[in-house]
């Protein structure tokens, strides 16, 4: 289901980026009218969405984006309004001129916590399952070491 909706999601920033930048912008910002996109920030949106739907799509257990969910994770979650400062600046042509409510910097600080915790303990359930398949394919009995 979390494969299902990040795909999802994925696609609908690939097609149709301004449908969550829009109402993200009506979220987070005091004055959302006042901002004005960089020319390249709906495009690199749409790459965004691509990349997701890509590795979504693919049937791997997930582990290739795990570092760079933990090296995101851990400048959000440490520096937050660090990092929105960046982002801003990276996305709009005015970011000075934006007012941030103040519920988006616990949130993003929150954001990154969960990356990094996903990134950090992601795929260690699939472990044992994974050993187990590895015996029987060799002819043992995958409960052998219990």
């Amino acid at each position: 289901m979390r494969r299902s909706l990040a795909f999802g999601l994925g696609l609908l920033m690939a097609l149709a980026p301004e449908r969550i930048v829009e109402p993200a912008e009506r979220l987070a910002f005091e004055n959302p009218h006042v901002g004005r996109l960089r020319p390249w920030t709906l495009p690199i949106g749409r790459l965004e969405g691509l990349l997701v739907v890509w590795l979504t799509g693919r049937r791997s257990d997930g582990t290739t984006v795990l570092e760079p969910l933990v090296a995101v994770g851990v400048v959000l979650a440490l520096a937050p309004r660090t990092a929105l400062r960046l982002g801003l600046r990276t996305a709009y042509e005015n970011p000075t001129e934006l007012e941030v409510k103040p519920w988006v910097v616990p949130a993003t600080r929150l954001v990154g916590a969960c990356y990094l915790v996903a990134g950090l303990f992601a795929g260690r359930g699939a472990a044992p399952e994974d050993a187990g398949r590895e015996r029987t394919a060799i002819g043992e009995s995958p409960s052998a070491d219990q």
